[in-house]
């Protein structure tokens, strides 16, 4: 049951909006294709086991990291106040 200016569902409907998100942009993140030898970012040679580990590595372990932390940094803020929903 939703209250106030929600009407039912939409609090499902906004919690399954942000898995969606969240799975798609996990699957763009998978690699594909042939791993790189070294990274191409820094150039750094990329082991055989993380080659084999990971198919379509193009990062090094290093700049793997850099990159994930930027993204943790960016997100979907879906929680608005409700004055910015009656615009």
């Amino acid at each position: 049951m939703a209250g106030g200016w929600t009407r039912d569902g939409a609090v499902q409907e906004q919690i399954d909006a942000s898995v969606e998100d969240a799975v798609q942009t996990a699957r763009r993140r998978l690699g594909a294709g042939d791993s790189l030898s070294h990274c191409e970012e820094c150039e750094a040679p990329i082991p055989e086991a993380r080659r084999r580990a990971v198919p379509g590595v193009r990062l090094c372990i290093a700049c793997q990291a850099e990159q994930e932390k930027q993204h943790r940094a960016e997100g979907i803020n879906r929680r608005a106040s409700k004055d910015s929903q009656l615009r």
